[in-house]
């Protein structure tokens, strides 16, 4: 499979503060990709969670890469705007969106009043959609962009109690392959991405998905996205896809050293949540 170098590319990851985003920023630094992270965070020391928009540049730049922090509420269009405008501006170019910022509620539809179900819908699907608007055009005068979006693929069976999140995810792949189709002749990719079982992170421990022995870290995320953005964008777009999958086809054979635990045996959690046929 052809594969691009991608020493000095630049990046914006949403949602990077920490988790998979900041892992994800660093996956990329290490590959001399330059990174703009953004988020909510900028001061952690009155708070339970650590992780700062400063924190995560920092690691950017210890990975050895370029790295610029703006604070970002990805509801707010001028926001969105400003970011991408703010990296253009630093480095001249974008080559690469990560739409990673997200909300989670998982509640059945009389336990989510509108005003929950608009925030889940304002941060992921619109969220994706406004920073890709204003992403697009500078990926086009590069002739070469991808912009990815951490989703689902949309085939799902019944998933009762997570309606309006569900949506929201499932609106984000939609996203993705309408506008993969919109760009495919101008070297753009555009796909989305989505762990096989789940992933350790705060998200999956405040909603008690499983025990540590079901999760893996987000390095296997980080693995499959790299090897996403180093494929050619006219190789690859307009896809939903897992994790383990993808990267079985790409040749790789060992996933225990992505466990939590070692030896265990980590099942389809993340997938099945959505009804998602991995067969």
């Amino acid at each position: 499979m052809e594969t691009e170098n991608l020493d000095g590319r630049v990046a914006i990851i949403t949602g990077a503060t920490r988790g998979i985003g900041k892992a994800l920023a660093v996956a990329l630094a290490e590959q001399g990709v330059n990174v703009t992270v953004t988020g909510k965070t900028v001061d952690d020391s009155d708070s339970e969670l650590e992780g700062t928009i400063y924190k995560s540049a920092d690691a950017v730049r210890e990975a050895g890469a370029e790295a610029l922090a703006i604070q970002q509420d990805v509801r707010d269009e001028e926001s969105c705007k400003h970011v991408v405008e703010e990296t253009v501006d630093t480095w001249g170019r974008l080559d690469i969106l990560i739409n990673n910022a997200g909300a989670i509620q998982m509640k059945p539809v009389a336990d989510t009043p509108p005003k929950r179900y608009d925030l889940l819908m304002d941060v992921n699907a619109r969220g994706s959609y406004v920073m890709s608007y204003y992403a697009l055009p500078h990926l086009r005068d590069n002739d070469w962009g991808h912009i990815l979006m951490a989703s689902p693929p949309i085939e799902t069976d019944r998933t009762p109690g997570k309606t309006a999140y569900g949506l929201s995810k499932i609106g984000m792949t939609f996203i993705a392959q309408s506008l993969a189709g919109e760009v495919e002749d101008e070297n753009i990719a555009v796909n989305a991405f989505w762990p096989l079982t789940a992933i350790d992170t705060r998200a999956t421990r405040y909603f008690n998905l499983g025990t540590e022995e079901m999760w893996r870290t987000p390095d296997i995320l980080c693995d499959m996205v790299t090897e996403i953005v180093s494929t050619p964008p006219s190789n690859l777009t307009g896809e939903a896809l897992l994790d383990e999958p993808f990267l079985r086809r790409r040749g790789v054979e060992d996933f225990e050293k992505y466990n939590v635990v070692e030896g265990s045996e980590p099942p389809a959690l993340s997938a099945q949540l959505f009804g998602v046929d991995v067969d």
